[in-house]
């Protein structure tokens, strides 16, 4: 039986795309599992800045981006404008409890292509297999269990995307995929003393307790 692994995405990130182009090795070893988020929302949880938000970050992000997928042969165009809101498309994707077919559908819809979900909502889900007038979901029950996966997400010490986590271990970032390898033949990698020293690094910007 494979391990369980869970995949945190959201549409709005570039590196979810590429880990989704590249995830194959990944899924000989593993039970892959998308969960849906909403990364404005996990930003927001974790007190963190997307790249968008630091000018010389975003340049230099999209240009990694564009230089990532050319060395890996990955299709890849930004759409007209980033970030858009992607709450409503997580929101759809979570509904269709979509697989990694439907997914791979949307992402390309996005990263392929380079389109706006959100200002081409229609064309979205005709590329999903629905109909050009699919409404918004507006479901309290849909927008709770994005919140409550988001959430959840958090409380693991997620803080950006795309997040692969097994049991308690989590692994960022689209060039993660050697490092969750090694895990996944590994489980007790992280027990060496190079690991272990790392809780011992003292961090002064931490905040101190009773100062």
């Amino acid at each position: 039986m494979k391990t369980k692994a869970y995949l945190y995405y959201d549409i709005l990130s570039p590196f979810t795309y590429f880990l989704i182009k590249l995830r194959k090795p990944l899924e000989t070893q593993l039970e892959l599992i998308p969960v849906p988020v909403f990364l404005a929302g996990l930003l927001r949880l974790q007190n963190n800045r997307g790249p968008a938000e630091i000018a010389s970050k975003r340049e230099y992000t999209y240009r990694w981006c564009v230089w990532f997928a050319q060395h890996h042969h990955i299709p890849f165009k930004f759409p007209p404008r980033h970030p858009f809101s992607s709450v409503a498309a997580q929101r759809l994707l979570l509904k269709l409890n979509a697989d990694f077919h439907l997914i791979e559908k949307a992402f390309d819809f996005v990263w392929a292509h380079g389109n706006d979900p959100e200002s081409q909502w229609g064309d979205f889900c005709e590329v999903l297999g629905l109909t050009l007038d699919t409404p918004k979901p507006q479901e309290e029950s849909v927008k709770l269990e994005l919140t409550t996966h988001t959430n959840e997400a958090a409380s693991f010490g997620i803080f950006g995307l795309p997040t692969v986590r097994i049991e308690k271990e989590i692994f960022w970032g689209c060039e993660s995929i050697p490092m969750i390898l090694d895990f996944a033949n590994d489980p007790n990698l992280f027990q060496s003393n190079a690991y272990q020293e790392i809780s011992l690094i003292d961090n002064p910007l931490s905040p101190k307790k009773g100062g």
